[in-house]
């Protein structure tokens, strides 16, 4: 409990076992609840997670927005909060996050990795794409948003009450953002935080998923 308040963080995972591993032996003590969904994972993932106290919910069919679906329906918390299980973001901000959430007038925020304190964290075709999604995002929805792909967030359960998540895929992430905006139940703010080398493979393509993110953003701006 933090302040009351029951924690559960969600992890997607697809084979990630290097980074998992420093992911979880970093979760505060005060999280009552550690999901992570294992995306059919070929290695050890699942077992690593589960030897490490994790709940782990299987997964079979593949998609960031899948998994990320399947992990939210099964949390308990108040308040959820998320990773990467590549151990990019940074563990020991969920505090911080915490107490931000907590004072804000906003449920739903989202840790942006911009400016980046790190140079080698992101490679400079990952900086652009990113920064080309964010510009367009910003423009249809009439909301500056500085980090598009960001994969941490922090808002309350009941949040997603007022959310429609259609997304299986890389798109999930630029959606729930999409719809905290749009929502003034929810209501949306950005934090920034710092941002690291991921470890282990790295499953991102990014022309294939920039370009699909990219139509998502315009599908679902008109679709609505």
């Amino acid at each position: 409990m933090y302040k009351g308040k029951k924690i559960t963080v969600v992890i997607p995972c697809l084979n990630e076992e290097e980074g998992i591993q420093k992911v979880l032996a970093q979760i505060p003590e005060f999280v009552d609840e550690t999901i992570v969904v294992d995306n059919n994972s070929t290695d050890k993932t699942g077992q690593i997670a589960a030897q490490m106290g994790a709940k782990v919910i299987p997964e079979q069919i593949l998609g960031y927005g899948r998994a990320y679906k399947t992990g939210l329906t099964h949390a308990q918390g108040d308040i959820i909060v998320t990773l990467d299980g590549d151990h990019s973001y940074p563990v020991d901000a969920i505090s911080y996050l915490l107490e931000n959430l907590l004072r804000s007038k906003a449920r739903f925020l989202s840790a942006s990795r911009f400016p980046i304190r790190y140079r080698d964290a992101m490679s400079l075709k990952h900086k652009v794409g990113n920064h080309l999604l964010s510009v367009v995002m910003s423009a249809l929805y009439f909301r500056r948003v500085r980090d598009s792909q960001s994969g941490m967030w922090i808002f309350y359960k009941d949040a997603l009450q007022h959310m429609k998540l259609e997304s299986n895929a890389m798109a999930f992430s630029e959606e729930i953002k999409i719809e905290a905006i749009l929502n003034k139940a929810v209501g949306f703010e950005e934090i920034p935080i710092s941002y690291s080398n991921r470890a282990g493979e790295i499953k991102l393509q990014p022309w294939k998923d920039g370009f699909r993110n990219l139509g998502y953003l315009f599908k679902k701006r008109f679709a609505r």
